[in-house]
């Protein structure tokens, strides 16, 4: 029942700026964290970022540190992928998903193990 809506994909020219949002709904009681992951075409799905329920603790792939940031607004149950100085190999659809927030996760939050929970994706397109 729970469901997880990505926005803000679209075209952007290398070097621009865009910001994605996940919007969820009927999550269930607990600790949830929540990631990004992201696929590219003839690519597996790889991790990007992720945060803790509180906001206090965020995770990023080294190919993205320094130019994405992570966010959560729990009030609004939304989580935010803010993506500056886009390159071409940003190029994909972004997943976000959630999953409970367990001390295994603290271990494998870089793999699809501790995720429960995907949205449909969002197409993110960068050219020149």
């Amino acid at each position: 029942q729970v469901q997880l809506v990505e926005s803000g994909g679209g075209l952007v020219q290398v070097g621009n700026s865009l910001t994605l949002s996940c919007s969820a709904s009927g999550r269930p009681y607990g600790r949830y964290a929540t990631a990004w992951f992201r696929q590219a075409p003839g690519r597996a799905r790889e991790f990007v970022s992720a945060v803790t329920r509180s906001g206090l603790r965020k995770y990023y792939a080294d190919s993205v540190k320094g130019r994405f940031t992570i966010s959560r607004d729990n009030d609004k149950d939304m989580v935010y992928l803010q993506m500056n100085d886009l390159k071409f190999e940003d190029t994909a659809v972004y997943y976000c998903t959630e999953g409970r927030e367990t001390p295994d996760f603290f271990v494998y939050y870089r793999q699809e193990g501790p995720y429960e929970h995907w949205g449909p994706g969002t197409q993110v397109t960068v050219s020149s």
